[in-house]
């Protein structure tokens, strides 16, 4: 599955769309190469995408369905600010994880729209 962001506004609901694929190499075509994934409050996490595919592949072997909403999108030129709610839900319907993003994407020189930083634990709580 290899989707294409040309709104930034669609990044999180094509994310999930993905991840439910369970295709790890779309979801890291959604990444500039030198991207950082940010995993928990302080700031810890991967820079690149050879560190992200790992966290990526963790993401994809969860069970269930993810859902991903924007709350919003605030463009400025080439850059834009994201903030979606999300969960992973299991076959019985109960939620296995859930949460909020934050996220930078790039309008890339072919219109597309790739992840620079995306903040995945921007819920979650530091160890």
């Amino acid at each position: 599955m290899s989707l294409k962001v040309y709104r930034p506004a669609d990044m999180n609901e094509t994310f999930a769309a993905i991840r439910n694929s369970g295709d790890v190499g779309a979801l890291l075509a959604l990444y500039e190469e030198d991207a950082r994934l940010l995993v928990d409050t302080n700031g810890s996490g991967f820079a690149g995408k050879a560190a992200i595919a790992g966290e990526l592949e963790r993401l994809v072997r969860i069970p269930g369905t993810m859902t991903s909403h924007n709350t919003f999108c605030v463009e400025h030129g080439d850059l834009a600010l994201l903030r979606a709610d999300f969960a992973i839900i299991n076959e019985e319907g109960f939620t296995l994880y859930s949460g909020f993003t934050a996220e930078i994407v790039r309008r890339q020189a072919d219109g597309t729209w790739l992840y620079v930083i995306d903040h995945a634990g921007a819920s979650r709580y530091g160890a």
